[in-house]
């Protein structure tokens, strides 16, 4: 083997190593959702399992309430996605086409704010949300505050997400010919249709890579929701998995089938949006 080679072969090495401790817990964690808790108190956790069934995900489902969870993490995380998108391209789009005074300035304000933990906001915020009142909707809120309101955690979730987003999409947009929105211009076209029909088109690998990163972000959230929310039924599913431990005893079975069928959603997502996901991130790799 030639000196030149061995650089490739560790890297191998370390990455299948590495590989290999992402995948042994979870292997066992799915082995374990599908058995009974006795069998895996006798045998323990990491052995070949004699029976399997579906009982631990059943008990998960009715015991977490994962249905309602469910349903109030869809009407949380789907717009929170888009609103974080859409604000955040507006953003990059006025900061990376067009030269102003602020441009740079504004870019950079978007950006601190990623650097900003959620701790240290959330006394000021929790005084905020208690004082700004909101009708009782159903899905909108129960309390008649922002705070416990569905509309409270999607705010501050696209507060959060789009600083991030704002820098990758400016740094894309930038690598796009600006002769596109000078022919535009020249045709009559409007700001708002260069944006939207000429701009947006091309930074669509870019915009399904940040889809699947916010997506998993925010739907993995716990922090807000537990800072925010103060009735159970309005709490996404990621608070499901607080109802499978007991107060003297968890069944850890049961607990794995549930967090199998919380971890599920975000796996289908990026299934679906895998060879968008991959090219968002080439391209803005190779660009520039």
């Amino acid at each position: 083997m030639t000196v030149k080679r061995w650089p490739r072969v560790l890297a191998h090495v370390f990455l299948i190593a590495l590989a290999v401790l992402w995948l042994v817990p979870l292997v066992g964690m799915v082995f374990t959702s599908f058995r009974p808790y006795a069998e895996t108190s006798i045998d323990g956790f990491f052995s070949w399992p004699d029976s399997m069934s579906l009982d631990n995900f059943r008990n998960a489902w009715d015991r977490g309430e994962m249905g309602q969870h469910f349903i109030v993490t869809i009407a949380l995380v789907v717009p929170a996605v888009a609103l974080t998108l859409l604000f955040s391209s507006m953003v990059a789009f006025a900061v990376s086409r067009f030269s102003w005074r602020f441009n740079i300035a504004l870019l950079m304000l978007f950006t601190a704010g990623n650097l900003l933990p959620p701790q240290a906001i959330i006394q000021p915020l929790f005084q905020i949300y208690l004082r700004i009142p909101l009708p009782e909707i159903p899905f909108i809120s129960n309390s008649g505050e922002l705070r416990g309101s569905l509309i409270g955690l999607i705010l501050i979730n696209t507060a959060f997400q789009s600083g991030f987003c704002t820098f990758v999409l400016a740094n894309y947009m930038k690598t796009l010919p600006k002769e596109l929105n000078e022919a535009a211009m020249v045709d009559g076209a409007s700001v708002w249709r260069q944006y939207w029909q000429i701009v947006m088109p091309l930074t669509r690998p870019a915009l399904a890579a940040l889809a699947t990163l916010e997506f998993a972000w925010i739907y993995n959230d716990y922090f807000w929701a537990v800072a925010l929310i103060q009735q159970g039924d309005d709490l996404p599913i990621t608070s499901s998995l607080r109802n499978l431990s007991g107060e003297f005893f968890t069944d850890e079975n049961v607990v794995a089938a549930g967090s199998l069928i919380v971890v599920l959603p975000t796996l289908i997502i990026y299934l679906i949006l895998r060879r968008q996901f991959i090219g968002g991130l080439s391209l803005g790799g190779t660009k520039g």
